[in-house]
């Protein structure tokens, strides 16, 4: 855990000045563990504002997907929460985390990536269409299988694992943000 919050706080160190004073945000954009987050800042710049994506941001540096997250996009970022790692088996994030498992962690963290922008609307709306189930295809060649009960969208990753999206439609520069309550895993 040690090495999580390390690389969070070497990350963090790095951005703090960029978006500690950030000009403008959207008084729709949801606060996101704890933190404003400006719809004019790109994924990676938001995240590491957010106190329940620590872990998240270890693992993207981790994994060297700053850049690509930094990058134009537009995606949609499926984002656990630190909970839905800590509820990992034991042991599980520091070994992903290690250098020699960085293309499994790239494997995982890829699997909650869309390469366009998917509002929750729009994803609710193709679920409909779908009579009640849609594949969303992932940048990392995992399906994830998104429906809704009432106003719950939940995702469904290769291993039958079920992620509720706790906060939908944060606007970033680049794309969109979902938070959600579980880490969606790859068919092994």
């Amino acid at each position: 855990m040690k090495h999580i919050i390390a690389a969070t706080t070497a990350f963090a160190i790095g951005f703090s000045g960029a978006t500690a004073f950030a000009a403008s945000h959207s008084p729709m954009n949801p606060m996101v563990g704890g933190a404003e987050m400006f719809a004019d800042k790109n994924i990676v710049e938001n995240a590491v504002n957010s106190a329940d994506h620590t872990t998240l941001v270890a693992a993207v540096t981790a994994a060297g997907l700053v850049e690509t997250l930094m990058g134009a996009g537009p995606f949609t970022v499926f984002a656990p929460t630190n909970a839905a790692f800590d509820a990992l088996p034991a042991g599980t994030v520091e070994t992903l985390l290690k250098p020699e498992n960085k293309d499994q962690l790239t494997k995982i963290l890829t699997c909650h990536v869309v390469g366009k922008a998917v509002l929750l609307d729009a994803l609710k709306g193709m679920i409909a269409d779908d009579k009640g189930t849609h594949p969303v295809p992932t940048l990392g060649g995992c399906t994830l299988q998104a429906t809704y009960e009432g106003d719950m969208v939940k995702l469904t990753d290769e291993q039958g694992n079920v992620a509720n999206v706790t906060i939908a439609d944060v606007m970033q520069s680049n794309g969109v943000i979902h938070v959600i309550d579980k880490v969606m895993l790859p068919a092994m």
